[in-house]
């Protein structure tokens, strides 16, 4: 029997040490970042470049995993239930945050389930049409069709109750408008479909929409922040353009699964801020419209619940709710 004792005891000594040792040795194995999203939309158009970058500097495979569907629910509720062993890690969005007051069945809770690491980049959102489907070359002039034609215009987003949705909603509140909400499994195939003329119009991240923009596929009418965006500095506010108070922006962030050790979520809160540092990260957030952000840690907690009740307030004011998170 004492023999047994001693045994117990030095098996639980030998968890206590391992247990630090295993966090400073960290990463031993490849990492997953899982987003949300189809590859080729605004999660992943800046998931890639930093998984790349935290490949270089943390000397270990760092992978990106698309798990689509439910409006982005469906890859977060699989981060929530990952192993919180630091080698699964989420990389969520604004849709995230408006999530809680658009659906009555999350199986996962952002506020507890996860723990945050902070900001990934911040985009503005725009107001991009098909230059054939769409003869409206200003927003005012937009703003006019659609109110001649209630019902007519469609908008593509990444799906129900995401950011693209509800900055659609927004602008219909704004704007007195009815636009037909269609919604796709991500950003990426609703950028297609509107790029081959299927839809009409989007309320788009610039991140996702600044190559095709460029490239005249779409016609850019305005962006939904204070102030014109550095990389579209012709394309006008939303204010400038007539729609006072459309504010719209995306943000992208890194989330660990609660119970992943606190020594592993404090070196990933470093090695983000060093990624986004790095010139190759600038240098692609700058061309994608979007600023390099310094939130982290509790002050990115902080600002994810004033964002909740922010959008909480949107979604009530257009009398949107979802049952389930299909």
């Amino acid at each position: 029997m004492k023999r047994a004792i001693l045994h117990i005891l030095a098996l639980a000594a030998a968890a206590v040490t391992a247990a630090p040792a295993s966090a400073q040795t960290w990463p031993q194995r490849p990492i997953s970042l899982i987003v949300p999203f189809a590859a080729g939309g605004g999660t992943d158009a800046f998931a890639r470049p930093l998984a790349q970058q935290l490949d270089n500097q943390l000397g270990m495979r760092v992978i990106v995993d698309n798990r689509a569907g439910a409006g982005g629910n469906t890859g977060a509720a699989a981060a929530a239930r990952a192993e919180p062993d630091g080698y699964t890690f989420f990389v969520g969005a604004t849709h995230h945050v408006i999530a809680p007051s658009m659906y009555t069945n999350l199986t996962y809770d952002l506020r507890k389930d996860f723990v945050p690491i902070g900001m990934v980049s911040q985009v503005p959102h725009v107001v991009v049409v098909h230059p054939q489907k769409v003869p409206a070359k200003t927003l005012p002039e937009l703003v006019a069709s659609a109110k001649s034609n209630p019902g007519k215009l469609n908008y593509g987003s990444a799906g129900a109750g995401t950011a693209h949705h509800l900055a659609g909603e927004m602008f219909k509140l704004l704007t007195g408008t009815n636009i037909i909400h269609v919604p796709y499994r991500g950003a990426g195939p609703a950028m297609q479909d509107l790029v081959a003329g299927q839809i009409d119009m989007a309320f788009d991240g610039l991140g996702s929409s600044a190559a095709q923009i460029s490239g005249g596929q779409i016609r850019a009418l305005a962006v939904a922040a204070p102030k014109r965006s550095v990389a579209f500095p012709d394309v006008p506010t939303a204010a400038e353009a007539g729609v006072p108070g459309y504010e719209v922006s995306t943000f992208y962030a890194l989330w660990a699964p609660k119970g992943t050790p606190a020594s592993i979520v404090e070196r990933m809160t470093k090695e983000l801020q060093t990624a986004l540092q790095a010139p190759t990260i600038r240098e692609a957030w700058t061309r994608q419209g979007s600023e390099i952000p310094t939130l982290t840690g509790a002050e990115f907690g902080a600002f994810v619940g004033s964002e909740i009740s922010r959008w909480a307030k949107v979604v009530k004011d257009a009398g949107l709710k979802l049952e389930e998170a299909k």
